[in-house]
């Protein structure tokens, strides 16, 4: 029976740009992705002859093909047309739920690459992505990772210059946020604002760091409910003060994280927000 332990990285958002609503219900997005070391570790086998079984350390997560992991491992078989002869994967969480961070989308992708390694069914990476589709709007990204530009409702993507390396603090304030309402927002509002992603695009080209960090952008952040948008600004404002070099919001929130070009200070930085906050990390960029 195949059975192989991987990494599935966070994901964060130096851009998230919303460009309008499409005729289908879906929005088209414009986003400067990265992923960073955080990440959940899985363990999948096939061949169990048991059918589908998910097991993770968060009771409240699903353990059905409601679970993205699941569903992934379902769309593959599909796709491909062959047979898992059951599947284990067995899952243990340290990317934040409902985040903003792809932790489920994440878990999805790595379990399409890890099938693909252990079956070699012939799926390139791009035929990976196009499987993760079927699962959601993020996988695609984290079939791919690293920095790269993605459009559309996100499956649209183009690899990038990588961010040059840095040490990244990301902090999760308690509140949660509903998405559908985020998006129902940004519709019935004009943007004060939108991210600089061709600024991005320059720097990363360059290697500028600091560059990109200045730019750093999320419409969703403008849209929030002004109590959530008081405690975002705090803690961004509180990594910028600790030296980050930018901070931003991921994805539709509550996560903030800061990009920092020196340890010390980052180190400074988690220590702080740990006093106040629980999901607290410190973490650096990766290639993927």
């Amino acid at each position: 029976m195949p059975k192989e332990t991987v990494l599935a990285r966070a994901k964060l958002n130096l851009t998230l740009d919303v460009l309008g609503k499409r005729p289908d219900g879906y929005h088209d997005l414009k986003m400067v992705m990265q992923s960073v070391a955080l990440a959940d570790t899985l363990t999948v086998e096939t061949g169990t002859g048991e059918g589908l079984e998910v097991r993770t350390d968060l009771s409240f997560l699903p353990n059905n093909e409601k679970n993205l992991a699941a569903a992934a491992a379902l769309a593959f078989q599909t796709v491909t047309g062959r047979d898992l002869g059951g599947v284990a994967i067995a899952i243990e969480k340290r990317i934040p739920v409902c985040a903003g961070m792809g932790g489920g989308s994440s878990d999805a992708a790595a379990v399409l690459r890890s099938l693909e390694r252990m079956l070699g069914t012939g799926q390139d990476l791009a035929a990976l992505a196009g499987i993760g589709e079927r699962v959601g709007s993020d996988v695609p990204y984290c079939v791919l990772g690293g920095t790269a530009l993605a459009e559309g409702r996100g499956e649209v993507l183009t690899p990038l210059s990588a961010l040059p390396h840095c040490h990244v603090v990301i902090c999760k304030p308690a509140f949660s946020i509903s998405t559908p309402e985020l998006f129902r927002a940004v519709d019935g509002v004009r943007l004060r604002c939108r991210p600089d992603t061709d600024g991005v695009l320059a720097a990363l080209e360059a290697g500028d760091l600091g560059g990109v960090a200045r730019r750093m952008y999320n419409v969703f952040e403008d849209v929030l409910p002004s109590r959530q948008r008081t405690e975002v600004a705090a803690i961004r404002s509180a990594l910028v003060q600790h030296g980050a070099l930018g901070a931003n919001m991921s994805g539709t929130g509550p996560t903030v994280f800061g990009l920092f070009d020196d340890a010390d200070r980052a180190r400074s930085a988690w220590e702080e927000l740990r006093q106040t906050y629980r999901d607290v990390f410190l973490t650096e960029t990766v290639e993927q």
